[in-house]
């Protein structure tokens, strides 16, 4: 089997790293790749968000199976164009995608079909939202920006001062650009957060192993969001009952209703939840595998991911076996280059990655990174997940952050406390 993984990120270096792994596979292709895919599959230099040049580039590859990725292709449309030429597609198209692609759509559709989430409202005027603001008795509330916005389009106010500030950057400043044309207030949700994905084919569910992933760029879940600075996968809060009601509540329900909206939706349904006192309430849907969750869940899975990715594609997910986990906890760490979130410097000499690679149970997944003659270089915000295994979450951490030591590039960032909630429970 010919496979092309689109995308360039550290998402998509632990699917080639997985991928590679089965017998199935014959060719291994990344587009457009970075420093880490270069190791295991065959980087071609057409962007993620090229439409045209993918879809040519399945042609004359002869792709049979392409594995999406990224949101914006996604929410492009580029699963229906690549389905229309006959290629056999892990993602959603653009109708699908807008699960993630609009959170006002996504709000419609949990209220339609009853799945718990907090309450919201959706505005598009600065006047307006100003008055909903001011008639508002408690704080935080949440401002969510309603386009992608590639995980940074949430802030959260602690005053009526800052609540306005913000909502007048969202509408009037561009501050997300034509994400933020639209904004969503949303209830401020008290919990422990948890992210929860399942693999789909539109009829059947696969559900993961959960995970947990800090937004935050400081320690103490301070600072402004990031696309992620850590994971870890499983959170003790996401006990049997919490995963038995999110499955049935939300999962099952959102499959449903895609399916009775005439959506077909093949991919990955992600679930941001938070664990609340009266249960699991949806924050927000995506469509297609978290980053770094990605590298939190994925090194624990023991099954072959292609026959699920295929499964997934073709309709036929019914028949493949159950899913087959490592026991054993994961924990990912970030390390992001000077500047990030705001910013990014790129070019800077990454140094200890060989020495890295003889630690066991350790994986080094590269995102912003790039090849400068014998060098590896900074190439993006977030530069590489360090991801390690271990006999419980105390001893992946630990053996994560042993890790991290041994790299070094100028301006790294990364926070210290990824994990920590689960180990002070």
């Amino acid at each position: 089997m010919r496979v092309l993984i689109v995308g360039g990120g550290g998402r998509e270096h632990v699917l080639a790293w997985k991928i590679r792994q089965s017998p199935l596979v014959t060719r291994l292709l990344c587009a457009p790749g970075n420093a880490g895919t270069a190791e295991v599959a065959e980087n071609v230099a057409v962007a993620d968000g090229d439409i045209e040049g993918l879809v040519a580039l399945c042609r004359t590859e002869s792709v049979d199976l392409a594995v999406i990725g990224p949101e914006v292709p996604l929410a492009a449309g580029l699963a229906d164009r690549l389905r229309g030429g006959g290629v056999k597609v892990f993602g959603p198209g653009a109708a699908g995608a807008r699960l993630e692609s609009s959170k006002a759509h996504a709000k419609r559709l949990m209220q339609r079909y009853l799945i718990p989430t907090g309450s919201s409202r959706t505005f598009q005027d600065f006047e307006d939202v100003a008055n909903y603001l001011e008639a508002q008795q408690h704080y935080p509330v949440v401002l969510k920006a309603d386009g992608l916005a590639a995980g940074k389009g949430v802030v959260l106010p602690e005053s009526l001062d800052e609540a306005l500030a913000a909502a007048r950057e969202m509408l009037e400043g561009g501050r997300f650009g034509d994400a933020g044309r639209t904004l969503l207030v949303e209830e401020y949700l008290r919990g422990e957060e948890v992210s929860v994905l399942a693999l789909t084919d539109g009829k059947t569910l696969a559900v993961m192993e959960p995970a947990q992933d800090h937004k935050r760029i400081y320690d103490g879940d301070r600072g402004p969001n990031t696309g992620g600075m850590g994971a870890y996968s499983p959170p003790p809060v996401a006990n049997a009952k919490f995963l038995a009601d999110v499955e049935r509540e939300v999962l099952v329900r959102i499959v449903h209703a895609l399916a009775r909206e005439h959506v077909e939706y093949r991919g990955v349904v992600y679930a941001g939840l938070m664990a609340t006192r009266g249960g699991a309430r949806v924050i927000e849907f995506n469509c297609r595998f978290g980053d770094p969750e990605a590298q939190a869940i994925i090194p624990r899975l023991r099954s072959d991911i292609v026959p699920l990715l295929d499964a997934c594609a073709i309709g036929r997910l019914n028949q493949v076996e159950d899913l087959e986990w490592d026991p054993r906890p994961a924990v990912c760490v970030v390390m992001a280059s000077g500047g990030y979130p705001a910013s990014s410097h790129k070019g800077d000499v990454i140094t200890g990655l060989d020495e890295v690679r003889e630690m066991d149970d350790v994986h080094v997944f590269h995102a912003g990174t790039a090849r400068q003659g014998g060098d590896v270089v900074t190439a993006g915000g977030r530069v590489l997940g360090v991801t390690a295994l271990g006999d419980d979450i105390a001893a992946a951490r630990d053996r994560a952050y042993a890790a991290v030591e041994k790299i070094r590039f100028d301006g790294m960032q990364f926070r210290r406390d990824i994990a920590s909630r689960a180990l002070g429970r």
